[in-house]
């Protein structure tokens, strides 16, 4: 395989785990990770809390716009009538810098922060 064809599929496959890693988080598996919200999602009460969680974890309108990497880790949904952004960000395990690998969750803690598009 020549070298720019194995470096494209090493980055596909890099992209896919971060993809997986960050569905999963966004989905509740906060093994790698931790889920916060911002006060004004909060304060909204807890139905509403309940309900943006559920929808930010069946979300699966990523499309070229939200998502030109492919890793999931941007979304804009509407939930009771509020626009909501959720975005994942990437940090090394001490949490005092970007992670080296994203790929790799033995050197990433990943944060999901869910927010009002107003914030």
């Amino acid at each position: 395989m020549s070298s720019k064809l194995t470096d494209a599929v090493e980055q596909d496959d890099k992209t896919a785990k971060i993809r997986d890693l960050n569905d999963a988080l966004r989905r509740g598996d906060v093994q790698h990770g931790m889920i916060v919200m911002t006060s004004s999602i909060s304060a909204k009460g807890d139905m509403f809390v309940a309900e943006a969680m559920r929808s930010v974890a069946e979300f699966d309108a990523f499309d070229a716009d939200c998502d030109p990497y492919g890793e999931h880790d941007f979304g804009a949904l509407t939930v009771q009538g509020e626009k909501i952004f959720f975005k994942l960000d990437y940090y090394d395990l001490s949490m005092s810098a970007g992670s080296p690998d994203p790929a790799d969750p033995s050197v990433t803690k990943r944060v999901l922060t869910v927010m009002l598009a107003s914030d």
